[in-house]
């Protein structure tokens, strides 16, 4: 996918539209909790600064669902843009209404405006003309720079591109880099890890990797549909009972393809959904009624780190049991732990699992992080994403 980008076009002293993914965790304080998505957009936002634009931002927050509530504002993110750039970002009272073209029409070089909330304007998950027009007005080149919302065709992610010439940013640059060397070119050997609860929502990302890694290892709660389908008893863990044939399916392509396909060897089960609950680690094939399994055992994270030392290339998707609740998190973070370790391109795609990287301190030692869970899963699917599509082509 070579897409232009804001070093492919002549960017100096124009009035830039950038939309970011500011779409960032805050309390109930209203701090935010977790800064990464801002401080990914820096080198984007910097670069065109040197470049003497003027630079208007735009974002989502949350759901406000087309209507404007203060708790989705993004005052929040323009205070802490101008603590990190060291320099006021001014933020509009609207999207694209008075205040935001008073703002906009008023800008210097080197000057930041962001706007609020574009979620707060209806026409914009509906991918509306009419609002993408009045995006288009306030600049003269639009840039994308929101991987996270690069799979929603929407007003600020795509429709705008119709009306304004429109490049990538630094940031999905970067995560066509590296998802996309990754599925085209890998080096091998090339394994997938995936987690998170249903085969349902990753049947799409299993039947892509199949064409594509030597070892695909699952884990999370979608492995106790494999389990079922094998013939065992999974107790009370999430088990989807309408993919028992799909389930087996998998493992006939892999086999059939030559794919080593991994599942849990032993899994560490509890009595109730509680942080404190009682548990124990069994057989695969041993849940006992009245269980549900929460995590991989300990066989099978010795299992998954020997087999992930011959690794050259890595996806992983997904965390690997309830690790929200510290008992239950031993498998993801064992598995972050050993892979940090591993040399090899390693790359994470977004959501949960970034989080899980995050919060044992391990990110550096990854390739790359992707900013976008959605978007990522959708493009190792396959899937063509709009908000990529929009772009120039080099």
């Amino acid at each position: 996918m070579n897409k232009k980008t804001v070093r492919d076009i002549d960017i100096e002293n124009k009035k830039v539209l950038v939309r970011c993914d500011f779409n960032v965790p805050y309390n109930e304080n209203r701090v935010i909790t977790d800064n990464r998505r801002i401080v990914a957009a820096l080198p984007t936002i910097k670069y065109l600064l040197e470049k003497n634009c003027k630079v208007i931002l735009c974002s989502h927050l949350g759901r406000p669902k087309g209507e404007v509530k203060p708790e989705f504002s993004l005052d929040i993110v323009a205070k802490e843009l101008s603590r990190l750039l060291d320099k006021e970002v001014k933020l509009a009272g609207d999207v694209v209404g008075e205040s935001a073209q008073k703002l906009t029409s008023e800008m210097k070089a080197g000057d930041i405006v962001l706007l609020e909330n574009v979620r707060y304007e209806a026409g914009e998950e509906k991918n509306d003309p009419e609002l993408s027009k009045k995006f288009a007005s306030l600049a003269e080149v639009y840039v994308n720079d929101a991987f996270g919302t690069a799979h929603r065709a929407h007003s600020s992610t795509t429709g705008v591109a119709d009306y304004l010439p429109a490049v990538s940013g630094f940031l999905i640059e970067k995560e066509l880099k590296f998802l996309g060397e990754a599925l085209e070119n890998p080096e091998r050997p090339f394994m997938a890890i995936l987690g998170g609860k249903k085969v349902s929502d990753k049947i799409g990302v299993i039947e892509a990797l199949l064409e594509k890694v030597d070892v695909l290892m699952i884990g999370g709660a979608m492995a106790y549909t494999f389990f079922k389908s094998m013939g065992y008893n999974v107790g009370n863990s999430i088990c989807e009972e309408d993919k028992l044939d799909l389930a087996k399916e998998l493992m006939a392509k892999a086999e059939a393809k030559g794919v080593k396909l991994m599942l849990p060897v032993d899994t560490k089960v509890g009595k109730e959904f509680d942080p404190n609950t009682e548990s124990k680690t069994v057989k695969y094939t041993e849940i006992p009624d009245g269980w549900e399994g929460y995590d991989i055992g300990e066989e099978t994270i010795k299992l998954y780190t020997e087999e992930l030392k011959k690794a050259k290339t890595v996806i992983w998707n997904g965390p690997l049991g309830l690790f929200e609740f510290d008992q239950f998190a031993i498998g993801t973070n064992s598995i972050a732990k050993a892979l940090a370790d591993v040399e090899a391109i390693k790359i994470i795609g977004g959501g949960d699992s970034a989080a899980a990287i995050e919060k044992a301190g391990l990110a550096e030692k990854f390739t790359h992080i992707s900013t976008g869970g959605g978007a990522s899963l959708e493009f190792l699917e396959g899937k063509k994403l709009p908000g990529i599509e929009a772009l120039q082509d080099k």
